[in-house]
């Protein structure tokens, strides 16, 4: 599944241009790699996100063949650090 729609699917972000954006903007890594919106996720790949004063790196547990309902989805990834800057 491509980065950009498992973003979205996990609900770890909103929606699938903002995902773009980020991945653009290189605010995305898989496996501490930049990574594109295009870019292939699979089960265990470490995915490390930076989104203005928020960061968060996740392991990714699952890729759903559908949207996910909200309770199913964070059962697509395990939160391995979350980070809160002032």
């Amino acid at each position: 599944m491509r980065l950009d729609k498992w973003l979205k699917a996990s609900r770890l972000i909103k929606r699938r241009s903002i995902a773009q954006l980020a991945c653009e903007q290189g605010r995305v890594l898989i496996n501490e790699r930049p990574a594109k919106a295009a870019s292939s996720v699979k089960a265990s790949d470490i995915i490390h996100l930076e989104l203005g004063s928020f960061a968060q790196t996740v392991e990714v547990l699952l890729i759903p063949e559908k949207a996910p309902s909200i309770q199913e989805a964070s059962s697509c990834y395990r939160i391995i650090e979350e980070i809160r800057r002032k």
